[in-house]
């Protein structure tokens, strides 16, 4: 298995520390509002990633952090009105609800940073202790970045360039621009923990640091998150780590890519910003995630409903294949499960894992055709292998109909409504016919009459 590591820019083959046995932590939310787009990106890359180590037989320890105190959070709380605990326990179940839409599995461990705050202080506690950092005289304290030599190796940085280049607020407190805060002394008012250096609460970085070791240990396998972490917080990371312990922090660092809405960065001052709820009132949460696993974790995705569309007719193709067949484990040549494999052994390619899928569709539509009993094995194999995606995972005469997770009615109040309509034809009643037809169709239900009956699909808006 190869893994492309952020830290060496290359691909390495992949030598978990303990035989077996993968630690892996993944940067988390920030919870004072509801998760977008991106968050899910990197939600589902790494929930495909986990599910791919363990069906190679890895005992995976997926940790992912929550930041549940944060500046962004006490001003949200603030405007709201309620408390931080109130706001960050409702941002923690709707990105759990989420997840849940979107068939992203629960990590093993979900940290939070204000349960781990003696851990924090005792971290900050070590590097002020080694001379890396420093407490100033308003109560913060600060790590001191030109004293570790490695800074800069994540991002292949220079810390005289950065220096030069940086807009870094001006702070009478620090010793260098460059220095950046491990512990906030406390405002009036302001949510606090007691600390040797007065009240206050940690900076975001040293969350992360202190958390990661005290689940993993000082130095683990595999960090990921979103492509805007790389610089400064995991540079930081790297820094206050390795320096409060004197060992390696992390083996393979991965990130995964951008989302883009209309080939443009997502941004609420261009009016193009969706939470994930936002997409999900009207778009298959199966046709989000695809679109999110058609293309390589590190390659950028465009969000844009062609791309949506698109998403959605791919599953139809595998959904077709699916239909009509009982999936029942058989005798195959292995030669899908081989190249599959190669595909996602190859820095988990899941376009071309996805690819290899769509050959064993077509397997299986000639199967159905000529071949009939290889088609249950067939058919078991394509869920097996779409699964290891977290895809297939609905009948397809419910992916096929429109989805059954945002239906705006239980399919068989809309089969009653049916059955109402073809009543009211027969008795000649064609205004209560066409009221229901109307009816369902203010719901996004279609109906399409043929000689067969009446048939129905769910035409969604867009987002």
């Amino acid at each position: 298995m190869q893994i492309y590591n952020t830290l060496t820019r290359r691909k390495e083959p992949f030598t978990p520390i303990e035989a077996g046995k993968v630690r892996m932590y993944v940067c988390g939310i920030t919870v004072y509002d509801y998760c977008h787009i991106g968050h899910a990106r990197v939600m589902v890359a790494f929930d495909v990633i986990t599910r791919y180590l363990r069906s190679r037989g890895y005992d995976v320890n997926y940790v992912r952090n929550i930041t549940d105190i944060d500046d962004k959070i006490l001003k949200r709380a603030i405007d709201n009105g309620e408390t931080i605990s109130a706001l960050t326990e409702r941002m923690i179940v709707a990105m759990h609800e989420d997840e849940d839409r979107l068939g992203v599995l629960r990590p093993d461990h979900e940290p939070r940073a204000t349960a781990h705050i003696d851990d924090i202080v005792a971290m900050i506690e070590t590097l002020i202790g080694k001379g890396y950092a420093y407490a100033a005289a308003n109560g913060d304290v600060y790590y001191r970045v030109r004293q570790f030599a490695d800074y800069g190796k994540l991002n292949n940085r220079d810390l005289d360039e950065m220096r030069s280049g940086a807009r870094v607020e001006v702070d009478v407190h620090k010793e260098d621009p460059l220095d950046f805060v491990l512990w906030k002394a406390a405002k009036p008012g302001e949510a606090s923990w007691p600390s040797p250096w007065g009240a206050g609460r940690p900076g975001w970085h040293i969350e992360c640091s202190a958390m990661s070791t005290c689940c993993l240990g000082d130095t683990f396998d595999i960090h990921g998150g979103g492509p805007d972490l790389t610089f400064p917080h995991h540079e930081n990371e790297i820094a206050q780590s390795e320096a409060a312990t004197g060992k390696r922090y992390v083996n393979t660092w991965m990130h995964a890519g951008a989302v883009r809405v209309d080939q443009q960065k997502m941004s609420k001052s261009l009016g193009n910003f969706f939470t994930i709820r936002d997409v999900l009132e009207v778009h298959d949460p199966e046709v989000v995630r695809y679109l999110l696993v058609a293309s390589h974790y590190r390659s950028p995705i465009n969000y844009a409903p062609d791309a949506l569309g698109d998403a959605r007719r791919s599953l139809e193709r595998f959904y077709n294949a699916l239909q009509d067949v009982t999936p029942e484990q058989g005798e195959l040549d292995g030669r899908f499960a081989a190249r599959f494999t190669a595909a996602m052994d190859d820095d988990f390619n899941t376009a071309e894992a996805l690819a290899v899928l769509f050959e064993l569709a077509r397997e299986l539509n000639r199967a159905k055709q000529d071949d009939a009993a290889r088609a249950p094995a067939l058919a078991f194999e394509l869920r097996r292998l779409g699964g290891l995606l977290g895809l297939f995972e609905q009948e397809p005469a419910v992916f096929l109909k429109g989805g059954s997770d945002t239906l705006p009615l239980p399919e068989a109040d809309i089969e009653a409504r049916i059955a109402a309509r073809a009543e009211a034809k027969r008795a000649r009643d064609f205004v209560e016919a066409d009221r229901i037809r109307d009816e369902l169709a203010a719901l996004g239900i279609v109906l399409k009459d043929s000689r067969e009956g009446t048939s129905w699909v769910l035409e969604r808006g867009q987002a």
